[in-house]
C-alpha cells in the first residue's frame, strides 16, 4: 500500500474516533473521501521529502498524522466524553447502554460551542474555568433533554 493510502485510512480512523461530529457532517455532504484526499494532498510535499531521504515508513506516518490532525486537536468529542464520564457518571452509562452516547455528545459539541470559543479551547489552554463552564452547559443540556 502506498503511503498516501495508509495515511488516508489512518486519518479516516482518527476522525471516526476523535471527531465523529466532523465525520457525520462530511457524510451528510457526501464528501468524506474528498475531504480526506484534499488533506492528504496538502502534505504530499512532506511525504515526498521524507521518502526521498529514506525515512522509515513508521516515522513518515507519525509525522504526517501529526500534521494532518493538528487542526483537529484537541478533540471536543473526547473532552466532553471525559466530562460526562467523570462528572455525570449515571447519565454517561445510561447513554452508553442506550447506544446514544455518540449522538448526544455530538449534540453537546454544538450546544457547548460558545463555551469552547469563549475559553479558547486549545491544546495549550487547560483552563479550569472552561471545565466549570462545560460542566454547567452539560448539566443544563441533560436537564432539558
Amino acid at each position: 500500500m502506498i503511503m498516501q493510502e495508509v495515511l488516508f485510512e489512518k486519518l479516516h480512523q482518527y476522525i471516526a474516533e476523535n471527531n465523529p461530529d466532523l465525520l457525520i457532517a462530511l457524510q451528510e455532504k457526501g464528501n468524506v473521501s474528498g475531504y480526506l484526499r484534499e488533506k492528504i494532498a496538502e502534505i504530499d510535499l512532506l511525504v515526498n521529502e521524507l521518502l526521498a531521504v529514506g525515512t522509515p515508513a513508521y516515522i513518515i506516518e507519525e509525522r504526517c498524522m501529526d500534521e494532518l490532525t493538528k487542526e483537529l486537536r484537541p478533540s471536543k468529542f473526547n473532552y466532553l466524553i471525559s466530562v460526562l464520564e467523570e462528572e455525570f457518571e449515571v447519565d454517561y452509562f445510561k447513554l452508553k447502554r442506550s447506544g446514544l452516547l455518540t449522538y448526544e455528545v455530538i449534540n453537546l459539541i454544538e450546544n457547548c460551542k460558545p463555551v469552547f470559543e469563549t475559553f479558547d479551547f486549545t491544546l495549550e489552554n487547560e483552563n479550569r474555568y472552561l471545565r466549570y463552564a462545560i460542566i454547567g452547559a452539560v448539566k443544563e443540556y441533560l436537564e432539558n433533554k
